[in-house]
């Protein structure tokens, strides 16, 4: 029997880049991998159905298991994920020197209420700092002209304070002209990146702040995971495992990328130090320290499965357990390809 045919959509990253350039197989699949990037990717999925497969940020897969027809199934391969205090940015004439400043004060958030890196910075902020959800109002709205995107098909909850920025307005602007007080943001704002002095981080030493909060938890914040629509894996239910382990092999090819450049750092990069880095990370992280599968991430996800209730994005607190394919929990499922 020839093989099944797959559209994945996903961004160039390091990590699957073996699927893109067809170095890692899919068993069973001739795949097209579509290089998008991911807001584009979530909208064109969560809309109009238009991958089999994709990446897919957490908060959309997570809501569209609260709708009935429950489109997508998803398999535990993250290919972003972040620590978010670095996300949390602060316009200098808002008076904002700690964290429970942000009480009472306007925050941006880019596109919508609910995007993956403003959750997990609404959610550490409020366990660790105390500053509950619903104390701020928040504008939302793009980045800047070249982040416009009109696409919130998961409305606030009513308890939440929410305003659409205007149609000429942008929240970087808008952060640096004192008109909102800060900013959560997967994308670094234009002004800061001037350096001229209005905009900073909250937490400049953001970086110890984020290795100190993962020995103390655990947990390293997942945004992304991969998802399959689900007609398409119903009619083909042993793809989700062949997918799967596809994804693991190209991010085993990314571990070796960096075990590489490690050896020959003084020639493939121009980044010095880059070495004690990587280093560093191994021995606060781990060796695999870009875990994939359910057990290794149960924490992380559980907690992101809270905010997302907690923040008023989901009817019920979903468990990680009912999120992915059963034939990804397991290192050996009894589904074939086709022969």
């Amino acid at each position: 029997m020839a093989n099944l045919k797959l559209s994945f959509a996903c961004d160039n990253y390091l990590h699957t880049r073996g699927l893109r350039d067809g170095s890692v197989r899919v068993e069973g699949v001739d795949l097209t991998y579509l290089s998008t990037f991911p807001a584009e990717t979530f909208q064109r999925m969560v809309q109009h159905r238009e991958f089999d497969a994709c990446e897919m940020g957490m908060k959309f897969c997570v809501s569209t298991f609260q709708t009935e027809e429950r489109p997508f199934v998803a398999i535990p391969a993250f290919p972003s994920r972040s620590f978010r205090h670095a996300a949390i940015y602060v316009g200098e004439k808002s008076g904002i020197r700690e964290p429970k400043d942000l009480i009472g004060k306007r925050v941006g958030e880019l596109f919508a209420y609910g995007h993956d890196a403003a959750i997990w910075a609404r959610g550490i902020l409020a366990d660790e700092y105390g500053v509950p959800i619903d104390s701020v109002t928040y504008h939302v709205g793009r980045l800047d002209k070249s982040t416009a995107r009109e696409f919130a098909p998961f409305p606030p909850p009513p308890h939440i304070k929410t305003v659409a920025i205007g149609p000429d307005d942008t929240l970087d602007a808008m952060l640096e002209s004192g008109a909102i007080d800060a900013l959560y943001s997967a994308i670094v704002p234009p002004s800061f990146l001037k350096r001229a002095g209005t905009v900073r981080r909250l937490f400049p030493d953001y970086e110890e702040v984020e290795r100190a909060y993962f020995k103390r938890t655990g947990i390293f914040p997942i945004m992304h995971t991969c998802v399959i629509r689900r007609d398409f894996y119903e009619q083909n239910r042993w793809l989700a495992q062949a997918l799967y382990k596809a994804l693991k092999e190209a991010k085993a090819q990314g571990y070796e990328h960096y075990r590489s450049a490690e050896r020959n750092m003084h020639r493939l990069m121009m980044a010095p130090w880059l070495t004690a880095h990587l280093e560093e990370n191994r021995a606060v992280l781990g060796e695999d320290y870009w875990p994939y599968g359910l057990e290794p991430n149960r924490k992380t996800l559980d907690t992101f499965l809270r905010y997302h209730y907690e923040q008023g994005l989901s009817k019920r607190r979903l468990t990680p357990d009912e999120l992915f394919a059963p034939e990804t929990l397991v290192d050996y499922f009894p589904y074939k390809p086709p022969v």
